[in-house]
């Protein structure tokens, strides 16, 4: 979808300060097809001048938000990668329902649900209605209902469902004013961040990415689809995920 696009469409990457959003930033600056790529995130880093714009946004914060999505302006891509495995105060995925805490749970959809739920607000109403245009945000195979056979990991797991959901919600919303929009979570496989560093034993080798691999791949399937699939959850490979 992407590559079939005009020259100069301008790009977005909500937590552009991560493994993963530092990557697709620099990916999307490299691309011919992209004229600018403002990088949002809480703590924006300064740019030697060109593609690349830098401002302010924590996704937690509607008022920030709303105030980045109107000095924004219009967009053809956005890309949420924002998210959180290990929360701050060192808890992690719960084990068994007995670790179960309701902070914690809190605080998981918070980051991993209503930030990307509070982006989507602001930014869906500023893709274009007349050319191809793509929200995306990132998700987590582990989010899926269908494919859970391990249990565990319970608010994350959840907040990723429910982000899950709230993707396929705003496909079916988008889809009556912007009929050429693609509106889909993708899942970037496990990419060597801070996020999955504890939790990469066992992980093949050549299934563990560097954020510019994921990066690329991520792109890859954002240039594959088609306003067909929006609505749908996708794995790095552009492989479907069942919700």
């Amino acid at each position: 979808m992407m590559a079939q696009a005009g020259v100069g469409r301008r790009a977005a990457v909500f937590g552009a300060s991560g493994g993963i959003g530092a990557a697709l930033v620099a990916a999307l600056a490299a691309r011919d097809d992209i004229g600018a790529v403002v990088a949002l995130s809480r703590r924006p880093r300064a740019v030697p001048a060109g593609k690349v714009i830098p401002m302010a946004c924590d996704v937690g914060d509607e008022a920030s938000v709303a105030v980045a999505a109107q000095a924004l302006g219009p967009v053809d891509l956005a890309l949420v990668a924002t998210g959180a495995l290990t929360l701050p105060g060192g808890a992690g995925p719960e084990k068994t329902w007995r670790s179960l805490d309701p902070a914690v749970m809190a605080e998981s959809f918070r980051i991993n649900a209503i930030g990307p739920a509070l982006v989507a607000k602001h930014v869906l109403p500023l893709l274009p209605r007349d050319r191809p245009s793509l929200f995306a945000v990132l998700s987590a195979r582990v989010g899926s209902i269908a494919d859970n056979r391990l249990g565990g990991w319970h608010s994350y797991r959840a907040a990723k469902a429910a982000l899950n959901m709230l993707a396929r919600n705003f496909a079916i919303e988008l889809a009556r004013t912007h009929p050429l929009a693609v509106c889909v979570a993708l899942h970037p496989g496990t990419v060597d961040t801070g996020l999955s560093a504890p939790f990469q034993h066992g992980v093949a080798p050549d299934r563990l990415f560097a954020p510019a691999q994921a990066a690329e791949h991520l792109l890859r399937v954002c240039d594959s689809l088609a306003p067909a699939d929006s609505g749908g959850f996708f794995a790095w490979d552009g492989q479907p995920i069942p919700f």
